[in-house]
């Protein structure tokens, strides 16, 4: 079943990690993608792999703190596809571990103009083209610590708990325009990201035995995860859900 046929998304972040997950399902279920991301090669690859499947799917270089960048990259994917129906703000990095005090100002603001400032932009330079579309989805991928805090990495936590407010806010803003706006909390997923945050503590195969066991479910999670859960926000299955937040963390925040 193609359960996102004649939409159109975009996705920051694509190239790799969660954001190739959410647009290479994206793509099966029907969606024309506009892959956004700075990871030229890598977005480049997996444009061919999709294209080479009959799957729609074009990248656009796009680094989401710089506002020309998203507007101009959201204004060519709406041209080239004929009209945007679903934005994923999914680009993100961790930034460092340090305990606050020792945080520079400059590795605090880098943080918050990707994580905060890019959701920003991308819901900013959304809403024209999901109004012209009649409606749409907008979904934000915030994290388990936008829920719960952490005694680790301060500007990452303080960041994805912008981005569940930040969501609260623009789904009461733009529910008369039939615009949904969503946020999804990803637990530990195998990722690039969580890759190097794991193997900074030392010993990779034992860091990630022991963030397996801080799930009830027992092990962390695989980018289809959340994928799956993006490809429902974006659906028409979802029609009755804004505001909300699809916590997908294999039952870490439960305890």
């Amino acid at each position: 079943m193609k359960r996102l046929l004649g939409k159109v998304a975009v996705v920051t972040g694509a190239s790799v990690g969660l954001g190739a997950a959410i647009a290479t399902r994206m793509a099966e279920e029907g969606a024309g993608v506009a892959l956004l991301d700075t990871q030229e090669d890598a977005g480049a690859d997996l444009v061919k792999q999709l294209t080479q499947r009959d799957l729609v799917a074009r990248f656009w270089r796009c680094d989401v703190s710089r506002e020309d960048d998203v507007r101009d990259a959201f204004s060519s994917a709406a041209s080239h596809f004929g009209h945007l129906d679903t934005v994923v703000n999914n680009a993100g990095v961790s930034g460092v571990n340090k305990p606050t005090h020792e945080v520079t100002e400059a590795e605090w603001d880098w943080v918050q103009s990707i994580n905060v400032k890019g959701v920003f932009f991308g819901t900013k330079h959304a809403i024209a083209h999901l109004r012209k579309a009649g409606g749409g989805s907008i979904i934000n991928l915030s994290s388990i610590y936008g829920l719960v805090g952490g005694a680790d990495v301060p500007p990452y936590h303080a960041s994805k708990g912008a981005v569940r407010l930040m969501t609260k806010t623009d789904a009461l803003l733009y529910a008369p325009d039939k615009i949904r706006v969503n946020s999804i909390h990803p637990g530990f997923i195998w990722t690039p990201m969580v890759a190097r945050h794991l193997s900074a503590q030392g010993n990779l195969e034992a860091a990630r035995k022991a963030t397996d066991d801080m799930h009830p479910l027992g092990h962390i999670g695989e980018p289809d995860d959340v994928a799956w859960g993006a490809v429902y926000l974006a659906s028409s299955e979802a029609k009755f859900v804004t505001g909300s937040e699809l916590v997908i963390d294999g039952g870490y925040t439960a305890r």
